[in-house]
């Protein structure tokens, strides 16, 4: 290579005003004196395609920076609050289907709380969650004890 082809300083008609983003010109492109071999790099016979004769000058190629994708997450937290996951489905199956079904949404809500390390959301909906199923359970309980003196006085015959 040639020592002007190589230089580091800036070409003499650079502007640097209007390529603020870069301390120097990207540097020229080079003959590689050892590849392709002198007279070029002759592919052989082609049938339809490229049309034939010396390829593109072989040099350096210029730089190419990725930048890594980087997400900014919080941490689960180290002590995660109950989500009463179970408790939820349990009620909704068994008890009051309506407030069971709040309360299965608000656990859910409560476990991506946990996950997202967002500490007051999962306080809050850990807490709202536990009333609805404790609600819940109260309702269902009180239908069930309702529904057993109800068939204990039919069964008795006490009413007709």
């Amino acid at each position: 290579m040639e020592p002007s082809k190589t230089s580091s300083a800036p070409p003499p008609d650079w502007n640097q005003e209007n390529k603020s983003g870069m301390a120097y010109p990207p540097p020229p492109y080079h003959d590689n004196p050892g590849y392709p071999p002198q007279g070029g790099y002759h592919p052989g016979p082609q049938y339809g395609g490229a049309p034939q004769g010396t390829p593109y000058p072989q040099g350096p190629h210029p730089a190419i920076t990725v930048q890594p994708t980087v997400y900014v997450t919080q941490a689960p937290l180290a002590n995660p609050l109950p989500d009463y996951l179970g408790y939820s489905i349990f009620t909704m199956v068994c008890c009051c289907l309506p407030l069971g079904i709040a309360a299965l949404v608000y656990s859910i809500s409560t476990r991506d709380a946990n996950n997202r390390g967002q500490q007051e959301l999962a306080e809050k909906n850990s807490r709202l969650t536990r009333n609805l199923n404790h609600a819940a359970l109260g309702i269902g309980i009180t239908i069930l004890v309702l529904w057993i003196i109800y068939v204990a006085v039919m069964a008795s015959g006490i009413l007709t």
